[in-house]
């Protein structure tokens, strides 16, 4: 089943991002996918600064990963859209394992190595300010996390 949720505004985004984080449980997997400037990094920035973070989230496309620690949880964000081939060479796979939130941009371009369970959320442009967020839950308890927040 998947479930919709219309974002009007950056605001919006940053509190969706919030209430998922309200619900985080070790070793939780966010795929988030969408045109440049759908609204991923908004989401990862509203996800950290709930967790307690506060350096300043940006997309880690030169350095794949990065990883934050300082949150109530270790984050990790991670943007796959320069991944080519062997993923094996910058880490992504032991971030599953970590007890933290791995938080993926772009993962359709990684599917064949993601986790059997996780949540894949696709993001479409409606206009300059509306997104529309469709989370498509893989696994029992990603399908509670949809139902508890959306």
């Amino acid at each position: 089943m998947n479930y919709k949720y219309t974002s009007r505004s950056v605001e919006d985004t940053i509190e969706l991002a919030q209430n998922f984080e309200s619900e985080k449980f070790p070793n939780m997997i966010i795929c988030l996918n969408g045109e440049l400037g759908s609204g991923k990094t908004v989401f990862v920035k509203g996800f950290a600064q709930s967790l307690g973070i506060n350096e300043n989230i940006t997309s880690p496309t030169f350095n794949i990963i990065k990883e934050y620690y300082e949150g109530e949880m270790p984050l990790f964000h991670v943007d796959a859209y320069k991944v080519e081939e062997n993923v094996d060479n910058f880490g992504l796979i032991d971030c599953f394992d970590k007890d933290g939130v791995t938080i993926i941009e772009w993962s359709e371009i990684i599917k064949d190595i993601l986790p059997e369970e996780r949540l894949e959320v696709k993001i479409k442009i409606i206009d300059e300010n509306t997104r529309v967020f469709i989370f498509q839950p893989i696994g029992s308890k990603y399908e509670e996390l949809c139902e508890s927040v959306l």
